[in-house]
């Protein structure tokens, strides 16, 4: 099966968008007539992804993962548009480096950077 759709909900879409155009390079419009945001992530101009507001309390969900040229600076960005790191850079053993952010508006996400060198540090005994 393939992923076909994922939706973004805030207080203030149009705010927010504003985020994810800037931290990952995305195309975000809002649809004519309508209260919902349109989200192109790549090259790829098939529907799918979108940012509306809010339709009810903390509904609950899957964790989607974004895969970033660099985690460290991805991290950091997060932190400097208003997001928040919930999970700080963590190694998958000999597949790649992630981390657990929020956006302004408290929705989580997973930032993804691969690398089959990645391997937890040791603490000193």
């Amino acid at each position: 099966m393939t992923l076909t759709q994922f939706e973004i909900y805030a207080e203030q879409p149009a705010k927010l968008a504003d985020f994810y155009r800037i931290l990952f390079g995305w195309q975000i419009d809002r649809e004519p007539g309508l209260d919902y945001w349109r989200i192109r992530t790549g090259r790829s101009r098939t529907p799918g992804k979108g940012m509306a507001y809010r339709p009810a309390l903390g509904p609950n969900s899957w964790l989607h993962y974004v895969n970033v040229p660099s985690l460290d600076d991805t991290l950091a960005l997060v932190e400097r548009l208003g997001g928040t790191i919930v999970r700080p850079k963590t190694a998958v053993p000999k597949t790649a480096w992630y981390g657990i952010v929020t956006d302004p508006e408290g929705n989580m996400f997973g930032i993804w950077e691969a690398d089959p060198t990645a391997f937890p540090r040791r603490t000193p005994e």
